[in-house]
């Protein structure tokens, strides 16, 4: 199935696996889930690329705590 979808300038697409939603942390030792994974990623889309990579390790790592990371974690994002 092929989906096309018309960008615009400024537009910022992002590509993740699903180690960053199923990552263990906060205070009840849970997973970050897509829903609060993708709440993070619109609150950052205006920030800089690097300003998002940034939030994103910090945020992933203050959730993780002391617990070990599960899966490997992939996120790209892309500005048009």
């Amino acid at each position: 199935r092929t989906h096309l979808v018309q960008l615009q300038k400024g537009d910022t697409i992002y590509l993740f696996s699903d180690g960053y939603a199923d990552q263990f942390g906060g205070a009840k030792s849970k997973k970050f889930m897509y829903k609060k994974f993708k709440a993070l990623l619109a609150s950052v889309q205006e920030q800089s690329m690097d300003e998002q990579k940034n939030i994103l390790h910090k945020t992933i790592i203050d959730w993780r705590g002391n617990l070990d990371q599960v899966d490997d974690i992939c996120v790209i994002g892309v500005r048009v």
